[in-house]
Formats: structure tokens, sequence, C-alpha cells
């Protein structure tokens, strides 16, 4: 087991320029065909993406099926107009495609002073693994709103989409996310979110399902006391390929970054991969972040490469780490479960529901954290 422990001497540096992530642009030209060579695609194995980095047109749609509570909407806007609603524009060529091939976007509006006490929950249904979906979402939290948010990924298809979220001023968001989708699909997502001044985010994310899936949730500051918690669990099965990339971007003082994942797994070829990445710039004096990833390996030939990294320009923050573990299963806890009568197979079904019970217990919308305990069960069950 490995573990990079808090940075406690930061250095002060006249500039940096993230080497992971590319300058944003919408245009598809500038975001190149990748080799697999690169930093940002080294990890990825790109033959399994089904075409997605050619960017074929497609008229395939995914299935919604939404429950909207009073005062939330949901319609189609142009991609003209999603652009000049939300302010980042896509970091790589997936995120690129996917806003150029869209046709438009779905707009999720959440108007200023609205507090919705139930969750918004948006299914998305893939309908055949055979089709290709490029897809273009954005969610607007007006000023001083309030909501939660579920977007839950079930079905089958080639799937890459482009997530923007705008958080406004005083705004609060939970964007509880789930990937639960059949063996065979492919998902690829870029999730940008713009934290305003003094609003708060929770981003969850919960990956189970799909043959590879590769997302990247991207954080920026459009004023000081903005907060943002990225938290996330995945399980990973035989060959199965699952791929978080995390960039907290502190563009404004005074705001705060915490990021939390981990992952679990079992059987030949599992592959996880997990990148984190927080870059501190000139301006985010007083910053306070953290960043931690853990893994727990069940079975032989399973594999989880876990990558940290801060990138700092200036001396003047409340705190900056980083901290990675791989690892199987703690010896000591099996031992003082099973000292106390429990078989050896329950007691690995306590350690690991153990390990995901800190972050699953955060949602706060009980019918998803049932069904993720439930998966994680089912999950098991193949050990």
């Amino acid at each position: 087991m490995t573990v990079v422990d808090n940075i406690e001497n930061v250095l002060e540096l006249d500039h940096v320029e993230s080497h992971l992530h590319p300058e944003p642009s919408y245009d598809v030209a500038t975001h190149p065909v990748p080799t697999g060579m690169e930093e940002i695609w080294r990890f990825t194995p790109l033959k399994r993406l089904r075409g997605l980095l050619e960017g074929a047109p497609s008229d395939a749609h995914l299935t919604w099926e939404q429950q909207l509570p009073e005062g939330v909407t949901l319609s189609e806007i142009s991609t003209e107009q999603a652009q000049a609603l939300a302010v980042s524009a896509p970091l790589d060529r997936l995120g690129a495609l996917a806003a150029a091939n869209a046709g438009g976007a779905m707009l999720l509006d959440v108007p200023a002073d609205l507090v919705v006490d139930e969750p918004i929950r948006l299914t998305l249904r893939g309908n055949g693994a055979s089709e290709t979906v490029w897809g273009h979402v954005v969610i607007r939290v007006g000023l001083h709103a309030k909501a939660t948010v579920l977007v839950d990924h079930v079905g089958s298809a080639a799937y890459d989409a482009f997530t923007q979220v705008v958080v406004s001023d005083g705004a609060q968001l939970d964007l509880v996310t789930v990937n639960d989708w059949d063996d065979d699909a492919v998902h690829t997502e870029q999730v940008n979110i713009r934290v305003g001044r003094d609003a708060t985010v929770r981003a969850f994310e919960f990956t189970l399902g799909g043959d590879l899936v590769r997302t990247s949730t991207n954080v920026d500051y459009a004023g000081p006391g903005g907060s943002a918690d990225l938290l996330g669990v995945y399980f990973a099965d035989a060959g199965q390929h699952i791929e978080h990339r995390l960039f907290a971007d502190h563009t404004a003082p005074r705001t705060r970054s915490n990021v939390l994942y981990k992952g679990a797994l079992q059987g030949k070829g599992a592959h996880t991969v997990w990148i984190g990445n927080v870059l501190i710039r000139k301006v985010a004096e007083g910053i306070e972040t953290f960043e931690q990833n853990d893994n727990l390996v069940l079975t032989d030939g399973a594999r989880a490469d876990s990558v940290p990294n801060l990138e700092i320009e200036t001396g003047d923050i409340a705190g900056a780490g980083h901290a990675s573990t791989t690892g199987r299963f703690d010896d000591q806890h099996l031992f003082y479960l099973q000292s106390r009568g429990i078989p050896e197979d329950e007691a690995r079904r306590l350690v690991v529901h153990g390990f995901f019970n800190d972050i699953i217990r955060r949602i706060g919308i009980p019918d998803v954290q049932e069904r993720l305990v439930t998966a994680v069960e089912h999950e098991l069950a193949d050990v």
C-alpha cells in the first residue's frame, strides 16, 4: 500500500499552466485525435471507445424520463444558447465532439430563490449498444436557489456527453450521478461546474456498470467563498475499465475544494483509473483543498492506477494536500471480525460496505442509498 501524505511545505511558483488540461475550446479542430501517448489519454484504451473520437454524426438519442418538482423546468435549447448560458468550454476532444454533434442541448433550470425540497430526477436510458449517442446538457441553478439533482444512466449505448453546470451566487446544489449501465455500454462524459460567489456544490458520482466509462469532472469558481465537494464510488469487475478524472481549478480567493473517491476491483483485467488535479492560481489566496483516492483490490488480476496532482502558483493558502491508497483487505479487520464468530465471506462483505458507507450515507436520498448498498452486495456475490 502506498500513501502520499499531506503537503506541508508549499513552494511558490512564478507561473503554472496545467499540464493535464489543454486550453478550453468548442472548436473540435483544436483538440487533435489522440494517439494514446498524451498525458490525458495514456490510461484510456482508445480502441474500446467504439469510434467516438472520430465523431461520426448520429441521430440516435437516449430516452429521457423526468420527475420535476414545481418551478423546475426542462427544455430544449440551441447549441448557441447553451454556449451563451454556460461559460465553460470543452477541455478535450470528446467534450467538443459532444457539443458539436448533439444538435442542441437540454436545459434543466432551477429559478432564483427556489428551494426544492424533493430531488429532481432525470433517467437517461440507452436503447442499444450499437447506437452512438451525442449529448449536451446544461444545469442552471439560480441565485440563492437550493436543489438536489439525480442523473441516472441505465441501459446501453455508446454515449458521449458534455454537461455544463452553473451554480449562481449563494446557491446550493447536490448533483448525484449514477452510471449503472449494462455490461456492454461505453460512456464518456465531461462535466464542467462553475461555482458562484459563496455557492456550495456537492457532486456525487457512482459508477457500477458499463464496459468502459471515462468521465472528467472539472470545477472552477466565479467568485470568492465558493465550495465544492467531489465524492465518488466505483466498483470494477473483470474486463471493465472505469476512469475518473477530477480537476479543481481555484480561480478565485478563499475558495474550497474537497475530493474523495473510493473504488473496489475484482476479476481478471478489471482496471480503474483515478486522476486528481488541483490548480491553485496566483489570485487564489486563502484557499483550502484536499484530494484523496482509496482503492480496495479484492482479487488477483485487477489493477488500480491512482495519480493525485497539485499545481501551485501562490504560497498564500490555508491548506493543500493529497493522498492515495491502494491495497487488499485489512487483515487485522478481518481477524477482528472472524474472532467474534463472523464467517470470512461475511467479514469481507462488512469490510467493503464499511469502506463505501462513508460516502453513500451522505447522499440524502434514501432510495438511492439503498439501491447502491444493494448493488455493492450484488457485486460482492461474484467475489
